[in-house]
């Protein structure tokens, strides 16, 4: 949402907004020039934006509850309301599009993506769902062009709610089609047979580049390439740790690229720059320029992302809200700090989600050797009875386990021997990662 605010504030619409936490983002917006309301109030809606309904375009993710003050009275007056991802799909549809779709791996892929096609001097434009590291934002923006044609749009296509089903691409990458979004799907199959429609509508003579294993290749008239960790047109060869970084050859096709020393750790981010490199190559960049990308890449905020590093404590803060990604994310930990004490901080991200995967956010959590399991961020849904963090601690299987609020975290975590502390979550849980930092920063302030 935030990268479609900052595309029409750049190209001279007045833009405003509203969100639920003044997040860190939030704050950005507002020092940009766009204004952003906390309050669901309707006399918290700037005077200028209502005055005239006909000239007002209202976007919306569906992750805003049916109950929300402001949207419903935006239904009432008539004004034009769009989706975000329709609005995605109408800026896109003139544009050569990458489109990086999968319930996993997707901000971090078409972050990578971008940034492979911007250091290699291709001119491109970047939707992404995540602040890159890189450039600080979460919009690149194209270089003027009276071709458009030429430009290369790279967007990241989100599965909830069958967002993606408004994007055409020309060139598309499926991370994973696990189990997500019940809420919205009811069950598995109805996720994959959204996939199977997203990428039906890849251009028949574009490509599909997916994960190995994935069931979609009978889906689409496009040409199929396949990647993964191990196997594929695409795969890792020789993967190793030095200096605390991932060293891997990406096996492709035509060739190897050799040695690649990635800045962000973890295996499943090996995947996700192997299927970013398939599309660069398909694009025609240069390995050379693959490699270098690759190596100056810095990542996307909340993931994977160190705030604190010293030879006596780490902490790492991670978006991780399904047990997949938490999985993924702690077991690169533990590859990288084998033999050091975890001490995880949870925040389970909508109440369905917790009922739906109970047993999976179980298991990856016990692999942390202590846990701080915080409420569950509801997001845009009201209570399920029986469903609750109570619950969900129960199923844990390690021993140093605790429920705590925010404000026992910060109160808790100066009494307690941490050596690497990971904060997980997608909900509001960004708003501890600052306070966090400053305390195991502080010397005095840990044993």
């Amino acid at each position: 949402m935030s990268a479609l605010a900052r595309w029409f504030k750049a190209n001279a619409f007045q833009v405003a907004g509203y969100d639920k936490t003044s997040t860190t983002l939030v704050q950005t917006l507002v020092s940009e020039g766009i204004p952003v309301n906390l309050e669901d109030e309707i006399e918290s809606i700037p005077a200028e934006f209502i005055a005239d309904p006909s000239q007002t375009l209202i976007v919306y993710t569906p992750a805003v509850p049916v109950q929300h003050k402001q949207m419903n009275y935006f239904k009432e007056q008539n004004f034009m309301i769009l989706k975000r991802s329709q609005v995605l799909g109408l800026l896109t549809k003139n544009l050569k599009t990458v489109g990086v779709a999968g319930t996993h791996g997707k901000t971090t892929t078409s972050s990578i993506v971008a940034h492979i096609l911007r250091y290699a001097d291709v001119n491109c434009t970047a939707f992404l769902g995540g602040i890159t590291q890189n450039y600080g934002t979460n919009l690149l923006l194209n270089a003027p062009t009276e071709n458009l044609s030429e430009v290369i749009c790279v967007v990241e296509a989100d599965e909830f709610d069958r967002s993606f089903l408004t994007l055409f691409p020309e060139i598309a990458i499926v991370t994973s089609t696990d189990a997500d979004h019940l809420d919205i799907y009811g069950k598995h199959e109805n996720v994959l047979e959204s996939f199977r429609e997203y990428v039906s509508q890849i251009d028949e003579e574009g490509a599909l580049f997916m994960k190995k294993g994935l069931e979609l290749a009978s889906s689409t008239q496009a040409k199929v390439f396949t990647y993964s960790l191990n196997e594929g047109d695409y795969y890792a060869a020789n993967i190793r740790i030095e200096n605390a970084r991932f060293v891997f050859d990406i096996v492709h096709p035509a060739g190897v690229i050799e040695s690649v020393a990635m800045k962000i750790p973890g295996y499943h981010n090996i995947e996700n720059s192997l299927a970013a490199s398939a599309v660069a190559l398909y694009l025609g960049v240069s390995s050379e320029n693959i490699k270098g990308a690759l190596e100056s890449y810095k990542g996307v905020k909340r993931r994977f992302e160190y705030q604190v590093e010293l030879p006596s404590k780490v902490y790492i803060d991670d978006y991780a809200h399904h047990p997949a990604e938490i999985e993924a994310f702690l077991s690169s930990v533990k590859a990288l700090y084998p033999g050091r004490h975890v001490t995880g901080i949870f925040q389970p991200h909508l109440f369905s989600r917790t009922r739906d995967f109970a047993d999976g956010f179980a298991e990856s959590l016990s692999m942390v050797d202590r846990l701080l399991l915080l409420d569950i961020y509801p997001a845009r849904e009201l209570p399920i009875e029986g469903v609750n963090s109570e619950m969900l601690l129960e199923k844990v299987t390690i021993a140093d386990k605790n429920l705590v609020s925010k404000r026992d975290v910060l109160d808790l975590l100066p009494k307690l021997n941490t050596d690497i502390v990971v904060t997980i979550g997608a909900g509001d849980i960004d708003t501890l990662v600052e306070p966090i930092k400053i305390l195991l920063q502080n010397p005095f302030s840990n044993n």
